[in-house]
Order: C-alpha cells, then sequence, then structure tokens
C-alpha cells in the first residue's frame, strides 16, 4: 500500500486528530513502515490451517454468586469526607 499526505490526512480526519503539516510529514514513513511489517504476515503459510475465533480455551473466571451480608448505608459512608444528605458526593458534571 501506498502511503502519501493525503492518506495520513484522512487518517487523521477518522480518529479527529488535528495535525500540523510538519507531523504528516514525520509520520509518512512512519506510518509505511507499520505497514510494511504488517504486510509480512501475507508471507506465512497457512495451508492446512482452519481459522481458529478464539485461539484459547475460554473459561467462566467469576466467582459462584453467593448472597452475602451488606453494609448499611451508615457503614458504607463512613470512612469518607464526601457524602451529603445520605449519599456519596462526586464531581460536579461539566457539559
Amino acid at each position: 500500500m501506498h502511503v502519501d499526505e493525503a492518506l495520513i490526512k484522512s487518517v487523521a480526519v477518522n480518529a479527529r486528530l488535528e495535525l500540523t503539516p510538519a507531523e504528516i510529514k514525520k509520520f509518512v514513513p512512519q506510518f509505511q513502515e507499520i505497514l510494511n511489517a504488517f504486510s509480512a504476515l501475507n508471507n506465512v503459510n497457512v495451508d492446512g490451517i482452519s481459522p481458529t475465533p478464539q485461539p484459547t480455551k475460554v473459561r467462566n473466571a467469576l466467582r459462584e454468586d453467593i448472597p452475602q451480608q451488606c453494609l448499611s448505608q451508615e457503614e458504607a459512608l463512613r470512612n469518607t469526607q464526601h457524602k451529603k444528605e445520605g449519599y456519596f458526593k462526586g464531581p460536579v458534571a461539566l457539559e
């Protein structure tokens, strides 16, 4: 694949990046090097190898859900200074 400044600009737009002209020139050879490295995978012989959607065994890593006694509201808030009217006080959401 041929990498040029137009390709870098297109990738930057898709990634919502604002690149300077100097950064675009810098990234052209770097991007080409990355693509060249991955193109080596085209030379790997995969004859007779079936596709493997999951290369390792999938197993459930969750513990058994056993009901237990929960903390009271007072116990949960005991060690925080950031509380208000019986609830944890969080940062103000900025929009």
